[in-house]
């Protein structure tokens, strides 16, 4: 009986071993940093220099590959850099980029009305992509923002 149960629960837990891998795979992808402050490492281990500090919580970057428990990724400034798995997360945010304030709108139509104003930086967390506009959750307000002012979603993707 024992030996049977052994069995059913490797099974089990490797039945799961497929989907979480997969997941790894499909590169790139966005993560956002978890804590305030975060480095990036020259390569995939402790004993490498510290490239950057990172103090921005949420920030997002894209990972481009995996090496065990290290993401190497590229930030808005296409630094490129190792960060440990623990120090991101897989919340999707975005920077507001460009020149001048970026329209925050109530809905994806430019031509909705307009909710807030964003500065360039700032940070917000992806709560839908379109076409052509994403709807972004800051501190003091959500709203629609035209994904060309976004760093943080890929060409085409939409959720």
């Amino acid at each position: 009986m024992r030996v049977g149960l052994t069995i059913v629960l490797l099974l089990l837990a490797s039945a799961g071993l497929p989907v979480a891998a997969a997941e790894e795979t499909k590169l790139p992808y966005f993560a956002s940093m978890k804590d305030a402050t975060t480095n990036m490492r020259e390569g995939p281990s402790e004993d490498n220099r510290v490239k950057w500090v990172y103090h921005r919580k949420g920030l997002p970057v894209e990972v481009i590959a995996t090496f065990e428990v290290w993401r190497r990724v590229r930030d808005m400034d296409g630094e490129i850099g190792w960060i440990h798995v623990a120090l991101l997360s897989r919340e999707r945010t975005a920077v507001v980029r460009g020149v001048g304030l970026a329209a925050v709108h109530d809905k994806a139509d430019a031509g909705s009305p307009l909710v807030a104003e964003a500065k360039p930086g700032a940070v917000g967390r992806l709560e839908h992509c379109g076409p052509v506009a994403c709807e972004v959750k800051f501190d003091g307000a959500t709203g629609w923002i035209d994904r060309m002012r976004l760093w943080g979603v890929h060409d085409g993707e939409q959720f």
